[in-house]
């Protein structure tokens, strides 16, 4: 049987050793590449070619759920399984992982041999969670099956977001208000512009005004 080759990406470079470590001493497995940032994450797949990613949530510049994205647009690294490897239970950070394409969102407190057989399983072709965010996987997907969203496909967070748009405030500033990190804002503008077509923040709101949103 081949060996799954797997890249870490981890800011946190204890944690990241002490990771490829203990995944290189198990026969199933080769390290061919590691990663203390979202960018840098992006080249250590283009060039080592792994068969998954495990991959931090939040990092400093480039957030794992953007990481995610990026790979997935790519037609050179879209076929990389990724493995959300975090401490975060944060729905936000569960669902857009998730919405992103992540194949898998374990958290770091999960049993060495409960890493290795999710692995092993996101290898065949399989998703796996965390049973500590499944309740809240299940819980989103029925809002979303009750239609729990605004006229313009808006999620209740975007329609924060826009709000605070709407105001004039900054990434920073919106962050603050929402107890969100400004990566988690930046994401959510996006979106918001995605949904609403528009170009920029200002064509947001005026957008989103003439629809009725705000």
């Amino acid at each position: 049987m081949n060996k799954v080759r797997l890249a870490v990406v981890d800011d946190h470079a204890l944690f990241r050793a002490g990771l490829i470590s203990l995944l290189g001493e198990i026969d199933d497995f080769q390290i061919v590449g590691e990663a203390g940032d979202g960018q840098a994450a992006l080249e250590v797949v283009r060039q080592s070619r792994p068969d998954i990613l495990l991959l931090d949530v939040n990092m400093p510049g480039m957030s794992g759920v953007e990481v995610v994205r990026a790979l997935k647009r790519n037609p050179e690294t879209e076929r990389c399984r990724v493995i959300m490897l975090t401490i975060s239970t944060n729905e936000e950070d569960l669902m857009g992982a998730i919405a992103a394409g992540a194949d898998g969102y374990l958290l770091k407190n999960a049993e060495p041999d409960e890493l290795r057989r999710a692995i092993l399983l996101v290898q065949q072709g399989m998703s796996v969670l965390s049973p500590q965010v499944t309740r809240q996987v299940l819980k989103a997907a029925s809002s979303s099956e009750q239609g729990q969203s605004t006229e313009g496909g808006l999620s209740a967070r975007e329609m924060e977001v826009l709000a605070c748009l709407a105001q004039g405030k900054t990434t920073a500033q919106i962050a603050g208000e929402l107890y969100i990190s400004e990566n988690t804002v930046k994401t959510h503008v996006r979106h918001i512009l995605e949904k609403l077509a528009a170009s920029n923040r200002a064509e947001a709101v005026s957008k989103a005004t003439q629809m009725g949103l705000i």
